[in-house]
C-alpha cells in the first residue's frame, strides 16, 4: 500500500499532466511485455508491437537491455523517466543523457538490491553506454509506441476532460476520490495499491497526476522521495474495437458520412459534453441527442461515462481520428 500524505497546500498544487509522457509510456509499455494481467485491454497493441519489434530487429535489444532495466517490480531507475519527458521524447531523452554519473550509479545500485540489475548496468554511468541506451529507447518508442500515439493521445485527452469537470464540480478532493478502483481518498491521505508498503509526504510540493495508457491496475511513483512527486495512474479500458467501418471511410466529408446533425454531435463531443449540452449545442431535444450519442457510441466513435447526475460523452481514438481526417488544414 502506498499512502500519499497531503497538506492544504498540496491540494492547491495538485494537477493533471497536459498529455501523455513518452518516457513513462515507454516504461509502462515494457511492463506489458512482462505480464499477462490486462492483456485483453492491449491485445491489438501487443500483437502489433511484437511483430514490429521483430521486423525492426529489436528483439534482442528488448530482451537484454530494456526489459532487464525496467522490470515490472518494486523499482526501476527514476532517471529513465525525467520530468522533461512532459515536453516530448527528445527533451526526455536529452535529460536521460544528462543525468549525473553519481545519480545513475546510486539508482542502478538500488535496482540491483531490490529487483536485480544486469551486470552491465553500472556502466550506464559512462556517457557512451548511456547514449546506446537512449538510442535503444528511441528505437523502441518509434517501433512499438509511436504507431499507437493517436490512440494514446485521444484516451488521455478524454481523461483530462472528465477530470477537469470533476474538479469544477467537486474540487481536487473530488478528483482524488475517483482515480480508480484501487485508489481511496481519506483526507488527508490518498491510499493506493502498491508493490510494497510505503509513505510519501508531499510537504507542500503538490502532486502531478499523469494518466498513462500502458499503466495497468497499480499506480507508479518515483522511488526517490526528494524528486517532485508524481503519480502515474492507469486509464480505464474497454474492449478494443476493430478498424473503422467501411461506410465511415475517411475520404468523404463528415456530413456525408454521418449526416449533418450527427456530424454536429461528433464535433461537439470533441471537447467533452453531456447529453443536455449536446442538445443545446446542436438545437435538438435531449431525447434526440441521446439517440444520436447511442448511434455514435455503437459505431465506436464516442464513449460515455456517468459523471454525477449526467452522462459525459468524449471521443474514442477512432472518433478523434475521423474528426481530424475531416478537419480542413489551414494554410
Amino acid at each position: 500500500m502506498l499512502r500519499i500524505h497531503f497538506t492544504d497546500a498540496d491540494l492547491a498544487r495538485t494537477r493533471v499532466a497536459a498529455g501523455p509522457d513518452p518516457l513513462w509510456e515507454i516504461c509502462t509499455s515494457l511492463h506489458r511485455f512482462q505480464s499477462r494481467r490486462g492483456r485483453w485491454a492491449y491485445a491489438d497493441w501487443y500483437r502489433s508491437a511484437r511483430t514490429r519489434v521483430h521486423d525492426a530487429r529489436l528483439t534482442r535489444t528488448l530482451g537484454t537491455v530494456l526489459l532487464p532495466l525496467v522490470p515490472r517490480a518494486v523499482y526501476f531507475p527514476d532517471f529513465l523517466t525525467p520530468p522533461e519527458g512532459a515536453h516530448g521524447l527528445d527533451a526526455g531523452l536529452e535529460a536521460v543523457l544528462a543525468t549525473p554519473r553519481r545519480r545513475v550509479l546510486d539508482e542502478v545500485g538500488l535496482l540491483a538490491r531490490t529487483s536485480g540489475a544486469p551486470a552491465w548496468a553500472p556502466r550506464l554511468a559512462e556517457p557512451g553506454l548511456r547514449k546506446e541506451l537512449v538510442q535503444a529507447m528511441r528505437a523502441y518508442y518509434e517501433t512499438a509506441v509511436a504507431p499507437w500515439s493517436d490512440h494514446v493521445q485521444a484516451r488521455v485527452e478524454a481523461e483530462r476532460t472528465a477530470r477537469a469537470r470533476t474538479v469544477l464540480g467537486h474540487g481536487i478532493e473530488g478528483l482524488l476520490q475517483n482515480l480508480g478502483p484501487g485508489v481511496r481518498w481519506e483526507r488527508p491521505v490518498l491510499h493506493t495499491a502498491y508493490p510494497r508498503d510505503r509513505d510519501l509526504y508531499l510537504n507542500g510540493r503538490g502532486l502531478l497526476l499523469i494518466p498513462s495508457y500502458f499503466c495497468w491496475a497499480t499506480p507508479v511513483t518515483f522511488g526517490d522521495t526528494t524528486l517532485d512527486p508524481v503519480l502515474i495512474y492507469p486509464l480505464s479500458h474497454e474492449p478494443q474495437r476493430g478498424a473503422l467501418p467501411q461506410h465511415l471511410d475517411h475520404g468523404a466529408p463528415l456530413t456525408t458520412l454521418l449526416g449533418r446533425t450527427r456530424a454536429g454531435v461528433l464535433r461537439a463531443v470533441a471537447s467533452g459534453a453531456t447529453t443536455g449540452e449536446l442538445a443545446r449545442a446542436i438545437g435538438v431535444s435531449a431525447s434526440s441527442a441521446s439517440q444520436h450519442t447511442t448511434a455514435l457510441r455503437n459505431t465506436g466513435l464516442i464513449t460515455s461515462h456517468r459523471h454525477g447526475a449526467s452522462v459525459l460523452h468524449t471521443l474514442t481514438p477512432l472518433g478523434a481520428a475521423l474528426l481530424r481526417a475531416n478537419t480542413p488544414v489551414s494554410n
